[in-house]
């Protein structure tokens, strides 16, 4: 059940970082190389502040150790993250939604399905049949808005995807997910110099929403977010980490219709019910062993 509550909100989080990223960046309110600086920026901030207050709590009360203290994340998964929000960024404006999407998640579900299963996580013909239901599922919600993507951005795009499967594999051996998240966030600034000096031609073009939008998704879907995920990755096999993924741009899309206003169809209500039941599935059903 903890798997479940955990899993749940961080795809939550993950699915309102799809709407923060598509009005600040589709909407021309904000420039991705900005966007991405003060996404990780505020997370870092973010994080920053709640690991003070836990860490001096948890001293009060004796209950930080030498194992908390030495979990301070790694220089793989802070570049992981920074490839990832980078990537996503500067793909996100040459590929519209359905592409983008569809390219991302192929390639998040090949690096952790992959690596699940390198790492002897064996599934059921059940789980297989499941799984490609509910990829088949998301490509017919994905692909009507889908378009011939450009080379370049198609690429970064993949190589996101790639980026955040090992992001997130990094997070099942984590000790405090809280610390290690804001550390990623911490050490991921280093490439902030180089980024500013993309940045700056873009600084005229800042809206007062685009900044805000980006403090959003850098403090609360990503910051938070993310350190809810890496709580709910020891407490799931990658093969279901992967999969359960599928179900973000479903949330993303119901928020969307709550939210924004946004169309509500036949073909969308028929594409979620069939990924969300694949999931279901898939998660229900024992692997082999």
């Amino acid at each position: 059940m903890k798997a479940a509550v955990y899993t749940l909100i961080a795809l939550i989080a993950f699915a309102a970082n799809s709407l923060f990223c598509r009005m600040a960046l589709a909407e021309g309110d904000i420039d991705p190389y900005n966007f991405t600086i003060i996404r990780l920026l505020s997370g870092a901030a973010c994080l920053g502040i709640i690991m003070s207050v836990t860490t001096y709590n948890q001293k009060r009360k004796g209950l930080f150790n030498d194992a908390i203290l030495s979990d301070t994340g790694s220089w793989r998964s802070s570049i992981s993250l920074l490839v990832y929000a980078v990537c996503f960024s500067v793909a996100y404006v040459e590929l519209d939604t359905g592409t983008g999407a569809l390219i991302l998640f192929s390639a998040v579900q090949l690096t952790m399905i992959g690596w699940g299963i390198y790492n002897k996580e064996q599934l059921s013909g059940v789980q297989w049949t499941a799984f490609f239901v509910a990829v088949a599922g998301f490509v017919y919600l994905m692909l009507p808005s889908a378009a011939v993507p450009s080379l370049i951005g198609a690429g970064l795009m993949a190589l996101s995807g790639v980026a955040w499967g090992v992001y997130s594999i990094r997070g099942k051996v984590c000790v405090s997910p809280l610390r290690t998240t804001g550390f990623n966030f911490v050490r991921s600034l280093v490439a902030l110099p180089i980024l500013l000096l993309v940045s700056m031609s873009y600084f005229n073009s800042l809206t007062i929403q685009g900044v805000l939008l980006a403090c959003a998704s850098g403090a609360i879907a990503s910051g938070i977010g993310y350190s809810i995920w890496y709580v709910a990755m020891p407490l799931l096999k990658s093969t279901q980490a992967a999969v359960v993924q599928l179900c973000v741009p479903v949330i993303a899309a119901v928020a969307g219709v709550i939210f924004l206003q946004e169309q509500l169809t036949l073909e969308f209500i028929s594409a979620s019910l069939l990924i969300l039941t694949a999931v279901l599935v898939f998660i229900l059903n024992k692997q082999k062993e």
